[in-house]
């Protein structure tokens, strides 16, 4: 009997796709809350924000290296391995943080302000900022937990930890930002803060639920006695390139809202509500995408890598059907949708064009995102690097050209996406097909 059939893949994604979907609530959240703010805190939270998720996609990368190594030991039935690999994570990521924190604390301003034109808006991305950074220390603990139970296939707990996580979030948003329950209204600063203690929740979350139900003789959270310089460099090997990958990828997008920035606050505030939806679209790819991630390192580790393209090709059928469900919906109400974020009637109507350019670059991201971290899964991140910047070469000079030289409308720019999901998919197809990824060792 086959083990990964579509049962078994929708038992292992399913938790991951309620656990993004409760986690974007708070991407939701921030930004219909502050759509009823004004458009310089909607333009604000969209640069404030993608700078730290900038930062986050370091620490993710990273998660994401540890992640294919527990899942490849898991696979052996090594499971003392898989905690040993969390536990030097979390080492590690703490010295990170605590640099880049440092970094942020006296650079960021600078690096912003060469970003933004809008005084107005740097001023309110420099007040949210200056809260925002410090969940780092939190984010650290939270991707490597996450890492950890999505290696072992465990992902129930990815559910309820990011339902706790998106009630608190909602509950202190709507405390902070507008000024309830005795609370001074903060606005945007409210986001911020919000946002930070809604991690810390998390955080506290997954090490309650680890040290009353995991068996941590098995998996190996009883052995810990130094920094296992082997070992780190071990998941540096596949993180290092997966670091680079997210922190590019992410770079680009923030270049994205650069160009559109130059065009003023009004479309930047359509382009942040675009970007909004469009990360919810994502969540079920981003579900499948790890779980095809973890799968195959899995599948790889029980030495069974004749069944690795079926895998990727059932993956990619669930993801595909899912996302024309969700793209179909969209199309078909697309001002119901935007009226969540904003009740500003222009605002609404100049978004529709590109709620329509994003469907299309989702329908292809629906396979184009399982291939791709399908060729991470097999341990050839530096292969997947290569790839990914050979794209948003492309990208950029597309949003360059689209954005800041022609200032061409906003649903125009957002078909760089399109763009970078075709490439994405043509790149990894041909190395699934042709590469010699089978004998890959991590």
């Amino acid at each position: 009997m086959q083990k990964y059939t579509y049962k078994h893949i929708w038992n292992v994604s399913f938790p991951i796709i309620t656990g993004l979907l409760a986690q974007n609530i708070i991407n939701v959240t921030d930004t219909a809350f502050l759509g009823r703010v004004g458009e310089v805190e909607l333009g604000a939270s969209a640069m404030g924000g993608l700078y730290y998720i900038c930062l986050f996609t370091i620490f993710f990368g990273f998660s994401t290296g540890a992640q294919i190594i527990t899942g490849r030991r898991n696979g052996e039935k090594n499971y003392a391995a898989t905690g040993h690999v969390m536990i030097q994570g979390m080492f590690f990521l703490m010295i990170l943080t605590i640099i880049l924190f440092g970094l942020s604390y006296f650079y960021a301003g600078n690096i912003m302000r060469a970003m933004i034109s809008s005084e107005v808006i740097w001023e309110a991305t420099m007040s949210f900022l200056k809260w925002r950074i410090t969940g780092l220390f939190f984010v650290i603990f939270n991707v490597m937990f996450r890492a950890f139970y999505v290696g072992i296939t465990k992902t129930q707990v990815l559910t309820a930890n990011a339902v706790v996580m998106a009630v608190t979030n909602i509950g202190l948003d709507y405390a902070l930002i507008f000024g309830h329950f005795g609370f001074p209204a903060m606005g945007i600063e409210g986001a911020a803060i919000a946002s930070v203690i809604s991690e810390f929740v998390s955080t506290l979350f997954f090490t309650v639920y680890t040290m009353l139900t995991i068996d941590r003789k098995k998996y190996g959270f009883t052995h810990f006695r130094s920094i296992n310089f082997k070992l780190l460099k071990q998941v540096l090997e596949i993180s290092i390139y997966t670091m680079f990958q997210y922190f590019i990828s992410m770079s680009t997008f923030l270049l994205f809202f650069v160009a559109i920035e130059r065009q003023g606050q009004h479309t930047l505030a359509i382009a942040n509500i675009i970007r909004s939806i469009y990360i919810v679209m994502f969540i079920p790819l981003n579900a499948l995408s790890a779980t095809s991630n973890t799968l195959v390192s899995n599948i790889i580790g029980e030495g069974k890598t004749g069944e690795v393209m079926p895998l990727i090709r059932r993956i990619s059928q669930l993801s595909f059907l899912i996302m024309s469900v969700c793209v179909l919906l969209l199309c078909l109400f697309p001002k119901t949708v935007l009226s969540v974020y904003t009740n500003d009637v222009s605002l609404i109507n100049e978004s529709v064009p590109s709620i329509y350019v994003i469907s299309v670059a989702l329908i292809i991201s629906s396979i184009a995102s399982v291939f791709f971290n399908s060729v991470s899964g097999t341990g050839n991140t530096k292969s997947a690097l290569i790839l990914e910047i050979g794209v948003l070469i492309l990208y950029t000079i597309y949003v360059y050209l689209s954005g800041m030289y022609m200032k061409l409308p906003v649903h125009i720019c957002f078909g760089a996406e399109i763009l970078y999901f075709a490439g994405i998919f043509i790149g990894s197809a041909a190395y699934l097909r042709f590469a010699d990824w089978q004998k890959k060792k991590i």
